[in-house]
């Protein structure tokens, strides 16, 4: 697809019939990465073609590995244990922290030396907090001065099991730790306080221990992967803009089909149950003890609530549409106790905070989050995206929303997680 530098979104009247979106993109990066790591032929199905787990894979091939893409498949000839080989050159992440910082744990074990770099916005986001855990294991690993990349990592002779306990709720520190610890013959253990996105556990078949407020995960050389088919259901992140567009859309149904059901990936749908929404799961299955089924929603009149401190790590990257289903909902839409929200491809706090005020909408920002509420006034408004595809994407759907005339700058920033995006609107509202 051919971008325009500058996206005007037009009104839309109604959505209609059914999707099927493309792949998870935690399943795909970590379906590629086990299936790298494996000895033999795995085979990752219904992967997400984007630029961030394009960047996934190019590492992996830079290491060494054959991975052939064939439509919506990939095959991968796996390495094995410890047979990755020295890269030519610096290892690319692009504008993926998830590829930074899970790969990290893996060449944090490896007898080479390698760097990690990334585009201008990944350069950016900081690195300390996969440095830390990864080097009280033993590894060696040098960020730049700021703590953020290129990132050098350095074979150790050291390298040894830990047990860790989470600072931050992070899935990517998590898998970094696990994914380090797969290399060595004694458990290393991960303590949770707060649960995360547990992909990396559930597709490595990871013995896991939850009390009330704890969750163990351990791991040791025994859980190493083996060669495998991968079935990747479609993303609920990327869902996430359809359902609300539907919601918000007057005489609208949608069915979006086999949608990754995860628990610690389904917050946006129990926020927006809770705020009345009209959706119903359909035809559940489970692969890979990855459950998915179809989603159905329909048009409904909307609520604000207040939300929770425990679920935001569950909906941190759907905060931004969500605050867009707010802003048509009835009462202010406030977020507290997201701080995280500053750390990703942009500060999106401060980023939705900016459109929002260009919008002619009153919005409140807080250190942890924002407060947004009243009405669209200004027309002809160009909103910024800070090159972060989940602010293009929020902000486009706001636009089929209201008459106003928007435009999105640098809009082309989609292709990270969805190159299909405007695409897949037509489908469904021609």
């Amino acid at each position: 697809m051919v971008w325009q530098v500058i996206q005007k979104i037009e009104n839309i009247n109604s959505v209609h019939g059914e999707l099927k979106l493309p792949g998870d993109k935690s399943i795909s990066h970590r379906a590629i990465m086990f299936s790298a790591m494996a000895k033999g032929n795995s085979v990752v199905r219904n992967y997400l073609n984007s630029a961030d787990v394009n960047s996934t894979i190019n590492c992996f091939r830079e290491l060494g590995c054959v991975i052939k893409q064939v439509d919506t498949d990939l095959n991968i000839k796996g390495m094995g244990y410890k047979k990755f080989t020295k890269p030519s050159k610096e290892l690319d992440a692009g504008n993926s922290g998830t590829t930074t910082r899970l790969i990290s744990g893996i060449l944090s074990a490896q007898d080479f030396e390698s760097t990690i770099i990334g585009d201008e916005s990944l350069s950016k986001r900081p690195m300390n907090r996969i440095v830390d855990p990864l080097s009280q294991m033993g590894a060696i690993l040098k960020p730049s001065r700021d703590g953020s990349l290129p990132l050098k990592i350095f074979p150790s002779k050291n390298l040894h099991s830990i047990k860790y306990e989470m600072t931050i709720a992070s899935a990517q520190v998590k898998s970094a730790v696990l994914l380090a610890g797969l290399y060595l013959d004694e458990e290393t253990i991960v303590v949770e306080n707060s649960k995360t996105r547990n992909h990396t556990e559930t597709l490595l078949g990871l013995r896991v221990e939850e009390t009330d407020n704890k969750r163990k995960i351990f791991v040791s050389k025994a859980d190493y992967p083996k060669a495998k088919e991968y079935i990747v259901p479609s993303d609920i992140s990327t869902a996430s803009f359809f359902i609300i567009l539907t919601l918000l859309t007057n005489n609208s149904k949608l069915r979006l089909k086999n949608i990754l059901l995860n628990e610690t990936r389904t917050g946006v749908l129990k926020i927006l149950k809770q705020m009345n929404a009209d959706i119903s799961i359909e035809n559940e299955i489970e692969c890979n003890g990855e459950k998915s089924g179809d989603l159905v929603i329909q048009s409904c009149e909307l609520n604000n609530i207040e939300i929770a401190e425990d679920i935001i790590p569950n909906i941190i990257d759907e905060i931004p549409i969500l605050s867009v289903a707010g802003i048509f909902a009835n009462g202010n839409f406030v977020i507290r106790n997201a701080k995280e929200l500053r750390f990703k491809e942009s500060d999106r706090i401060s980023a939705m905070c900016k459109n929002y005020k260009k919008l002619g909408l009153n919005c409140n920002e807080y250190d942890d989050g924002f407060e947004v509420f009243g009405e669209i006034t200004n027309s002809n408004v160009l909103i910024e995206t800070y090159d972060d595809h989940r602010i293009a994407m929020a902000l486009s759907i706001l636009g089929m929303l209201t008459d106003k005339a928007i435009s999105i700058n640098d809009f082309e920033c989609v292709g990270v997680s969805n190159p299909e995006f405007l695409n897949q609107i037509r489908i469904i509202t021609q």
